[in-house]
Parts: structure tokens; sequence; C-alpha cells
């Protein structure tokens, strides 16, 4: 037999109680079995549309563990100092500061730019016709640092933009405040609007980053879209759910 770490993220935390376990298995078990396990033991609709990592990577259905491995339940996702997050080619940062978005853009311009895009999200005040109170992002993260480093990169080699900065908000948001900030700089504007639009697009389907909505009248993980067919790991009944 075998022990494996198991992380519950967002909604699955609270279905789990606890945000880790140590789950035994037998020796090369697969992650479909692991999820199986799971499943079985408190069924739940939660688990559909689900993605799961081995040691910080999306890992497929067929992958074996191994002993020590780190797994995480990942449900779908909801959607330091401005000189340093913007070097030359930009950065991409979780923080549990405020985003200073205005110094971060101003940070991010140099001579050969001719279009800087940005997008600035913030916590607005209601949510599906529900009064909000307050934001609290959580995150995978390890994983959501390398997967946003992963887009930074595949943006500025893809758009053939200069510089991109990724800024993610953690914790406690109030109304008004910045959650995420994206920063594009190129010599054209065609170039930097279609990377930007690509990369919160992109960000809020991949990146292991969950949001929790408190309203005047209650509070609830945000839905997201479940991932995608070859990323996507359920049990069976998960289907049937």
């Amino acid at each position: 037999m075998m022990q494996v770490r198991v992380l519950c993220f967002g909604v699955l935390k609270d279905w789990l109680g606890a945000p880790a376990a140590s789950v035994e298995l037998p020796q090369g078990a697969t992650v479909a079995a692991l999820v199986q396990q799971l499943a079985a033991r408190q069924p739940s609709a939660l688990f559909k549309g689900i993605a799961v990592s081995v040691n910080a990577e999306y890992a497929t259905a067929e992958q074996v563990l191994r002993d020590g491995d780190e797994v995480g339940l990942l449900p779908p996702v909801s959607g330091g100092s401005a000189a340093e997050i913007a070097e030359q080619q930009g950065s991409t940062v979780l923080t549990r500061e405020a985003i200073d978005a205005d110094a971060i853009v101003a940070a991010a311009k140099q001579g050969e730019d001719g279009a800087v895009v940005v997008f600035d999200g913030i916590v607005r005040n209601n949510s599906r016709g529900r009064q909000t109170i307050h934001l609290d992002y959580e995150a995978y993260e390890e994983m959501a640092a390398k997967q946003m480093r992963e887009l930074a990169l595949e943006a500025r080699t893809s758009f053939a933009v200069r510089h991109v900065t990724v800024v993610h908000r953690l914790g406690r948001l109030q109304v008004g405040e910045t959650s995420v900030l994206i920063v594009v700089a190129a010599a054209h504007r065609g170039p930097a609007f279609e990377a930007c639009r690509w990369l919160i697009d992109t960000l809020k389907k991949t990146v292991p980053i969950w949001k929790r909505e408190t309203f005047v009248d209650g509070a609830v993980w945000a839905a997201g879209e479940p991932f995608p067919a070859g990323r996507a790991v359920e049990p069976e009944a998960a289907h049937e759910a």
C-alpha cells in the first residue's frame, strides 16, 4: 500500500471538511482510482467537471500515482513594488496586498511601445441580483503561480508582444478593489488587445484560483465552467449526476 496527500480547494474543501487529507491506496493506483475511491465515501455532484493535479501539474485519469504524491482536487475555477513587478518583459504575481494599478501600468511602459492595454478586474457591489459584501480568493498557490508564468510566456510568444504583467489578489477583497490586473505592452494595438483578452479568458478557465462571494443574505463559492474533456477527471457516478 501507499499514501498520497489529497488537497481540496474551493467548494471541494467544504465537501471534504478539511483542506487536506492522507489517503491510502494500493501500489500502482491511478488518478481515476483515487477519485473513484473518494467519491464512494461521500458521493457528490461536486465532482462533475473537476480537474486533478499531481505534484502541482495537471494530471490525466490514467496517470499512475506514487507514494508521497501530492494530489489536488480542483473544482472549476471562478471565474512587490510596481517597479519590481513590471520588469522588462513583465512578471506574474500572486499577492495579498492591494494592487496599485496606476503604478504598475506606468512602470510597464517603454519608449518602443505604441500601445499598452490594461484589464483591471474589480469587485463590484452585486452579483446575480444579490448585494455583495466582500469576496475571498484562494489558490493552489504553487500551481497557480506556475500556470500564470506559462500563460504570460505563451502570450508574449504567440502574440509577439513585448511585455506582459499578470497580478492576482488573494485573500479578502472589498467592493471597488482590484482582484486581477493584466498589462500588455506592444508596438501595435492589435496584438496588445488580442493578448490581453486571451490572457484573462484563459486565466479564468485554467488557473486554480477560486472565489467565495459573501452577500447580505449568505455566501457561496462562485461557479465556474467544468474543465474541458481531456483535463476533467471524474468518478463515473458524477456523469450520471
